[in-house]
C-alpha cells in the first residue's frame, strides 16, 4: 500500500516531473539549433542552458524540502531569486519560452515561500524580463511581447492559486491535528480529575457516615459492657472488639483512597505532544511525579499548549524540548526551542494569558531569547497553591 502523501509532497513531485519534461524540451531545442546551423556550435552554447536548467532544479528541490516551515526570511528569497534568474536564463540562452514554463513550476511554491500580496507582486515582476526575451528572440513588437508575457503570467497565476489552496489546506489540517491533540489531553485530564473527585467523595462518605455510626456503636457497646455481666457481657465485649476492628478497617480504606488521589499529568502531556505537526517535541518528565491538585495540573497543560503553539506559529522552530520536574515545593516546567529567536521581544496575548493564569495559582514565568538562539521559558508553580 502506497504511503499517504501530503499536499507539500505532491506539489514537490509534480513540480519535479514538470521540470523533467522541460528538460526534454531543452534537448529538442538543442537538436533544432544543431540542425539549423551549418557550422559546429561552441560547447558553451549547450553548457549555459543546461547549467541554468540544473540550477533551477536544485533551487526548486531545496525550496520544497520543508514547505511551510522555512526558518528565516532571507533564505526563501534567495531561492526564489535563483529560480527566477535560472528560468530567465533558460529562455534567453535557448531563444524559447521554456523559462516561462519553469516559472509556472515556481509559481506553485511562491505562496509557501512568500505568502500574501508580496508573493503576487513577485509573480508579476518575475515575468517582466520575459518581455525583452520575446522582443529579441521572436521579433515581437513591445505590445505583443507584453501580451505574450501576460499569457504566461495568467497560467502562472492559476498555478499560484493551486499552490495557495494546497498551503491553506495543509495549514488547516495541521491546526486540526493540534486542536485534536489538545482536546485529547484535556479529556484525559478531566477524566483523571473526575476519578479523583469521585474517590474523594466516596472516602468522605465512608469517613463521615460509616465512621460516625461505627464510633457511636463502639461507645454504646462499651457502655453495655459495663451494664451486663456473665455470659451476656462476654458477647458484648466481642461485639465491641469487632466494632473497633471494623472502624479501623474503614479508616485504613479511607486513607488508602485518599492516598491514590493522584492526577496522571504525564499521560495528559504525552497525549498533547503526540499530535503536534511539523514540530519534533522531546518530553522529559520526572517519574514518579504525583500531582494532587487538579487546578495545578490544568495550568501545566495549558502552559504546555501555549508553548507548543508559539513554537510553531512565531518561533519557526523545528524542535522543542520540554522538561517537567519537582523542585522542592514547586513544579518546574522548562521549555526550549531551536527557533529564530528575537532581540526585541514583546509578549503577546498568549504569553500574557499564561502569566495571568499562573498568577492566580501563585506561579511565575521567565522568558529569555536572543537572535538565532530560540526561546527559553521557565515556569515555576507551587504545589500548595490551592491549599
Amino acid at each position: 500500500m502506497l504511503p499517504r502523501l501530503t499536499h507539500a509532497t505532491l506539489l514537490r513531485y509534480a513540480g519535479l516531473f514538470t521540470w523533467g519534461m522541460v528538460g526534454s524540451g531543452l534537448v529538442m531545442n538543442a537538436r533544432f539549433v544543431m540542425d539549423a546551423s551549418s557550422s559546429p556550435l561552441p560547447l558553451m552554447a549547450f553548457v549555459g542552458p543546461v547549467g541554468a536548467y540544473m540550477a533551477f532544479g536544485v533551487a526548486f528541490w531545496l525550496s520544497t524540502q520543508s514547505l511551510g516551515h522555512q526558518r528565516g526570511r532571507v533564505w526563501p528569497i534567495v531561492l526564489m531569486l535563483a529560480m527566477a534568474a535560472s528560468a530567465i536564463a533558460v529562455s534567453a540562452l535557448t531563444n524559447s519560452a521554456l523559462g516561462a514554463i519553469l516559472m509556472m513550476v515556481m509559481a506553485a511554491v511562491v505562496p509557501w515561500l512568500l505568502p500574501g500580496w508580496p508573493g503576487v507582486l513577485w509573480l508579476v515582476v518575475q515575468h517582466l524580463p520575459l518581455t525583452a526575451v520575446f522582443v529579441r528572440t521572436f521579433e515581437f513588437t513591445p505590445l505583443e511581447a507584453v501580451l505574450q508575457s501576460m499569457l504566461y503570467m495568467g497560467m502562472s497565476g492559476f498555478v499560484y492559486v493551486a499552490g495557495l489552496i494546497a498551503k491553506q489546506q495543509a495549514e488547516a489540517r495541521e491546526e486540526q491535528r493540534r486542536l485534536n491533540a489538545e482536546l485529547r489531553a484535556t479529556r484525559s485530564l478531566l477524566a483523571d480529575s473526575a476519578r479523583v473527585g469521585e474517590r474523594l467523595r466516596i472516602s468522605r462518605e465512608l469517613h463521615d457516615l460509616l465512621g460516625h455510626h461505627l464510633t457511636a456503636l463502639s461507645l454504646n457497646l462499651e457502655v453495655a459492657g459495663h451494664l451486663t455481666d456473665g455470659k451476656a457481657q462476654e458477647h458484648v465485649r466481642q461485639a465491641h472488639t469487632l466494632a473497633r476492628l471494623l472502624l479501623t478497617d474503614v479508616r485504613e480504606a479511607v486513607s488508602a483512597m485518599r492516598g491514590e488521589e493522584r492526577i496522571d499529568l504525564e499521560a495528559a502531556l504525552r497525549t498533547l505532544v503526540e499530535g503536534v505537526p511539523a514540530l519534533d517535541v522531546t518530553l522529559d518528565i520526572e517519574s514518579p511525579l504525583p500531582v494532587d491538585d487538579a487546578e495545578c495540573a490544568q495550568v501545566v497543560v495549558r502552559c504546555a499548549q501555549e508553548i507548543i503553539t508559539n513554537a510553531i506559529r512565531h518561533a519557526q522552530a523545528q524542535r522543542l524540548w520540554l522538561k517537567l520536574a519537582r523542585q522542592g515545593r514547586e513544579l518546574h516546567l522548562a521549555a526550549r526551542d531551536d527557533g529564530v529567536g528575537s532581540d526585541a521581544f514583546t509578549p503577546g496575548n498568549g504569553l500574557s494569558g499564561m502569566r495571568e493564569r499562573l498568577k492566580t495559582v501563585g506561579g511565575r514565568v521567565e522568558v529569555s531569547t536572543a537572535p538565532g538562539q530560540g526561546f527559553s521559558i521557565d515556569i515555576h508553580l507551587p504545589l500548595e497553591a490551592s491549599a
